[in-house]
């Protein structure tokens, strides 16, 4: 089995720790490692190096090899510039199917916590014994919901398909992206719901397939630059091949499309949190919503619901806090209520035609 592991965005709401320079999945957001170094991590050594790719931008090509030193050069697939998700399958894709066409894939996220490593190994081997018997088929690997979550992307199953090695996998139904509060908490209650994380198995031929069927313009450009890899003229056609592509996202472009026979989904229990966020962060990481989330050197008093992490040698203090997000660094600052967390992303935005442009 192999595995492709997805690094190349900058994550704006874990600001200010992550930056153009150095995002999230290359920073210490948990203990003394970074996410990518724990979604790699997580695999082994059920895969050895040989069978693990990552996907990230060029500008991050140092990043990865200094995590990963392990890792050969030819495992990490450059972008040479963000266009979204889809392109980025894409070229991962164009890079890997002539290598090993039929063997089962598992595509997966950099920026992730899974609590429950030895059952999501478990999954993985089951999922790809029916993958390997099924080489056309699509496994959407997804979390039973903790909360009614308005953040998150839902996927609903119906009836049972199959089992295998004791999983249930069960026919897919849809998507729905970041439901309101009312439809979230229906899905809570139905299920027929979990939480859409974003992994899957399947092979790699059958994506290229999927390019081919559902975004032909973009497959033509991605065949071209698939004539090429391993070639002289790889580097220096890439940027102008992959340039012409429109940005899109994979929802949009592939997995919004496929057809519900060629997929099954199963729901289970990992501990998986998207730490693309701080209130994200702490609530993968308290036992209960009151608790104190806290790293580095840090005193809190009389505080609640709060995170604090501090990422220099001076004490950060915080007294009567409620619901809080306090993140030190270097150079910033970060002060805000929780659920105040989505005018991050904006505020970054800001800062980029300014001139504290540097913070970005």
């Amino acid at each position: 089995m192999k595995a492709i592991i997805f690094a190349g965005g900058v994550g704006t709401r874990l600001w200010p720790l992550s930056r153009k320079n150095s995002p999230k999945q290359f920073e210490k957001v948990i203990g003394d490692k970074s996410t990518l170094q724990l979604a790699v991590e997580r695999l082994l050594p059920d895969f050895g190096w040989d069978d693990i790719y990552i996907s990230t931008s060029q500008k991050y090509i140092f990043l990865v090899k200094e995590q990963l030193p392990k890792i050969d050069i030819s495992h990490i697939i450059a972008e040479p510039e963000g266009r979204d998700v889809g392109p980025a399958v894409g070229l991962a894709i164009a890079n890997i199917v002539k290598k090993f066409p039929a063997e089962p894939l598992v595509i997966l996220w950099s920026d992730h916590i899974v609590k429950n490593n030895s059952l999501f190994k478990k999954i993985l081997n089951s999922c790809a014994e029916i993958i390997s018997q099924n080489s056309n088929k699509l496994i959407f690997i997804s979390q039973k919901p903790r909360f009614a979550s308005q953040n998150l992307g839902w996927i609903e199953y119906g009836n049972k398909k199959l089992s295998q090695r004791g999983f249930n996998f069960y026919d897919f139904k849809s998507f729905n992206y970041r439901p309101d509060l009312i439809m979230a908490s229906e899905f809570l209650k139905s299920g027929y719901h979990a939480w859409n994380i974003g992994y899957f198995v399947t092979t790699a031929s059958f994506l290229w397939q999927l390019f081919k069927l559902y975004q032909p313009e973009m497959y033509k450009i991605l065949r071209e630059i698939q004539n090429l890899v391993g070639s002289d003229k790889y580097e220096s056609s890439l940027d102008k091949l992959y340039k012409s592509i429109p940005k899109i996202s994979f929802d949009n472009a592939i997995l919004e499309k496929i057809k519900k026979e060629d997929a099954y989904v199963i729901a289970e229990n990992l501990g998986w949190s998207d730490v693309g966020a701080w209130e994200a962060l702490k609530e993968a990481l308290q036992s209960d919503p009151s608790q104190n989330v806290t790293s580095g050197k840090v005193l809190v008093t009389d505080c609640r619901d709060t995170l604090v992490y501090n990422y220099t040698d001076q004490m950060v203090v915080t007294i009567d806090l409620d619901g809080y997000l306090v993140i030190n660094t270097k150079d910033v600052v970060l002060v805000c209520h929780k659920n105040s967390v989505p005018k991050i992303k904006k505020l970054v935005e800001n800062l980029a035609d300014s001139k504290n442009e540097h913070l970005v």
